[in-house]
């Protein structure tokens, strides 16, 4: 056994997590160099705490990955442990044994997941075999459990995830994606279930949960990372750490409360930001980027916040998170929209449409190619082409009051990649008085074909969507998108050499708007993004 956990346990070239692809959006492996970086932010605040002491060396310290897949975590967490421990306990055997049976726990998401966790950790796929580094277990699950549940259906979902009845309750054929973590009431009691011990005190949490379920039949899918990050606090850890999406930091399904709670939680000492997915996970999309956080129990003050991209990094710098209700990622941003609001006008959003304002949803149908008498127009956009159709007056029925109004459209919706400089917003255009849309475009109302050009050349200007990119963490453009926008007079055509000069911005301030935002054409016509 000496042998097979010292093979086990050190360096190996290639690492095959570091080679193993992803099984599905719930089961993003954690790349081990990543792991590790989390697990170094983990043992530095550690030490801040107590008095320089290294976390690896205390036999007393119990870990927990509440959702592992590939077993990384265990696994580092053991590596680290087996060289930090070896003045206390100088017998690698004992020492294995101690650290497995008594200091690293693991609950795996899905059965394959199990398998290839305590593989990872136990050298075996089950923790009591012929080839298993740790000799004084049992059973085949070690502390890496993990049993098929079910979800509790009441009105068609889930009452623990949300998750729809006719999507996941589909037989014993499939997983059934309930998660152990966030599928009980009394989570502290369940884990004692787990692991047949009461009261199960964890000092660190750390790992990569599942971030979302396809809630309503594949239609859109639901966030429930914000699910494992509540239940894990319930658990009264020393420290928690995950990697969870970044959009929690303005926007998000559902995600509102739980925004709220993460930025006035004082006991967020660390927050590493990666604004591009890619630059953690190769291949992998999630929309908005990443991150991972250090929660700290005894922590009491502002975050230490690093944003990473590409091969540069910035920070850390100590950021209060609950300065307003979402939070501005850029911290070089936080000095310009600061000036801006000095002024205390008012935002743009009050002559802003709101989402579907007149009732129809972007594949709303009901109008004609060709126009009647009497008709307005109907602006769309359908398979990315912008469109415009015909539909009389009085088939609408929901805010008639904007139909007489100069309109300036604005795509809801516009992705354009993760890389810089970007255009943040896709291109307007004029629509005439009277005139509709669909829930495809929101739009700017005004009284007169020159308010609007007003507005257009406005929308234009990077710094417009500069103020609109602190609020814009996903494709999607809403209302409150627009909120630090500040209203114009509409009587002239605006530059951002005008604007850089009313708002005192500094030539520094302006390198940089324009570092990161795309110059954008104005267009009056239809045009295709």
């Amino acid at each position: 056994m000496i042998n097979q956990a010292s093979f086990t346990l050190r360096n190996r070239n290639p690492d095959i997590l570091t080679c193993i692809a992803n099984l599905s959006n719930d089961e993003v492996f954690t790349p081990p160099e990543f792991a590790n970086r989390m697990m170094d932010t983990l043992a530095e605040a550690w030490a801040a705490d107590n008095d320089g002491a290294n976390i690896w060396a205390d036999s007393s310290v119990k870990f927990l990955d509440p959702f592992t897949k590939s077993g990384v975590f265990p696994r580092e967490i053991t590596r680290r442990l087996v060289q930090g421990l070896e003045k206390e306990i100088p017998d690698l055997g004992k020492r294995v044994a101690h650290i497995l049976t008594k200091q690293v726990y693991g609950i795996a998401i899905t059965q394959i997941t199990s398998l290839l966790a305590r593989r990872s950790l136990y050298c075996s796929k089950h923790a009591n075999g012929e080839h298993s580094i740790a000799s004084d277990f049992e059973d085949e699950a070690g502390n890496v459990w993990f049993e098929r549940l079910e979800h509790t259906w009441e009105k068609g979902r889930c009452k623990f995830c949300g998750a729809n009845q006719a999507t996941y309750d589909r037989g014993k054929k499939l997983e059934t994606h309930a998660y152990a973590l966030i599928h009980t009431d009394d989570i502290k009691t369940r884990i004692a279930e787990l692991f047949g011990e009461e009261n199960m005190q964890f000092d660190v949490i750390i790992g990569n949960p599942p971030y979302q379920l396809g809630s309503d039949g594949g239609t859109r899918d639901v966030p429930i990372y914000q699910r494992f990050v509540e239940q894990a606090k319930k658990l009264e850890p020393r420290f928690l750490s995950m990697i969870i999406p970044s959009r929690w930091m303005a926007s998000g399904l559902g995600l509102t409360e739980f925004r709220q709670t993460m930025l006035e939680d004082r006991r967020l000492c660390e927050l590493v930001d990666y604004p591009a997915a890619a630059d953690v996970f190769p291949g992998v999309e999630v929309k908005a980027g990443i991150c991972y956080f250090l929660w700290d129990a005894e922590h009491n003050g502002d975050c230490a916040v690093t944003t990473v991209r590409g091969g540069e990094t910035v920070g850390p710098i100590a950021r209060n998170l609950g300065e307003y209700d979402v939070f501005v990622r850029d911290s070089q941003a936080m000095t310009i929209l600061r000036k801006v609001q000095k002024h205390r006008e008012p935002s743009i959003n009050t002559i802003l449409a709101r989402d579907k304002e007149f009732g129809w949803t972007s594949n709303f149908d009901g109008f004609h190619k060709k126009e009647r008498e009497g008709d307005l127009p109907l602006y769309y956009i359908r398979k990315m082409k912008r469109d415009v159709g015909y539909i009389a007056r009085q088939a609408v029925t929901k805010s008639e009051h904007l139909i007489d109004t100069w309109k300036v459209l604005v795509p809801q919706a516009y992705n354009g990649g993760d890389g810089v400089p970007h255009p943040i917003l896709g291109k307007s255009q004029i629509a005439p008085s009277p005139s509709v849309c669909t829930q495809s475009f929101l739009f700017f109302y005004v009284g007169s074909v020159d308010e609007a050009k007003s507005i257009q050349s406005y929308y234009a200007t990077k710094l417009f969507r500069f103020l609109v990119s602190l609020r814009k963490i996903t494709q999607h453009a809403t209302h409150s998108t627009y909120t630090w926008v500040p209203m114009q007079a509409w009587d002239c055509d605006w530059t951002d050499a005008m604007l850089y000069k009313k708002y005192g911005i500094t030539d520094k301030e302006i390198a940089y708007i324009e570092s990161m935002i795309r110059p954008m054409e104005i267009q009056g016509s239809l045009l295709d993004d």
